[in-house]
């Protein structure tokens, strides 16, 4: 069972799948959403406290998180960086091991194409794990991570995954 996180202070996707045929089942889906509001702390308490009610729930294997992009802004790096760090402290308390695979990266494995749209990645997760409907952005974000990981590990690779 693999987790998926792609943490934002506003807005963690998370997502969890189990490994089956003929293709993946979603355990559970969602989006942490903070209020603008909301100051940063709260909102780093409330992807703890989620991320770790979902650990306790689904019991997942190992997790996958969004690496890190660039940012034009130093700020926003800072803020992504917050609820990265609550996102990894919970997920490392729980003992999982913790793999990072590049925006860009998910995005070629899931839709062709390294650039593509949020959209597109929802919709090819929504087939690729026959849902009824794409899921929120930020959880087929998370989601195409949890996919992307299980299929770079299914076939020999000369590149282990980032272990962070």
């Amino acid at each position: 069972m693999i987790l998926g996180v792609d943490p934002s202070l506003r807005g963690t996707g998370y997502g969890v799948i189990r490994l089956a045929r003929p293709h993946p089942a979603v355990l559970c889906q969602g989006t942490i959403s903070c209020p603008a509001t909301w100051p940063h702390s709260r909102c780093l308490v409330k992807i703890s406290e989620i991320l770790r009610e979902v650990l306790r729930e689904q019991h997942p294997t190992v997790c996958i998180v969004e690496g890190l992009f660039y940012a034009q802004n130093l700020q926003t790096a800072i803020v992504m960086g917050e609820a990265r760090g609550a996102a990894l402290a919970v997920i490392a308390e729980a003992g999982l091991e913790i793999f990072e695979i590049a925006p860009r990266k998910v995005k070629q494995a899931i839709v062709g194409y390294g650039a593509a749209q949020k959209s597109a990645v929802a919709k090819m997760v929504q087939r690729l794990l026959n849902l009824p409907k794409p899921p929120a952005p930020d959880a087929a974000d998370a989601l195409a991570l949890a996919l992307t990981h299980a299929h770079e590990n299914s076939r020999h690779h000369l590149t282990a995954p980032k272990r962070v």
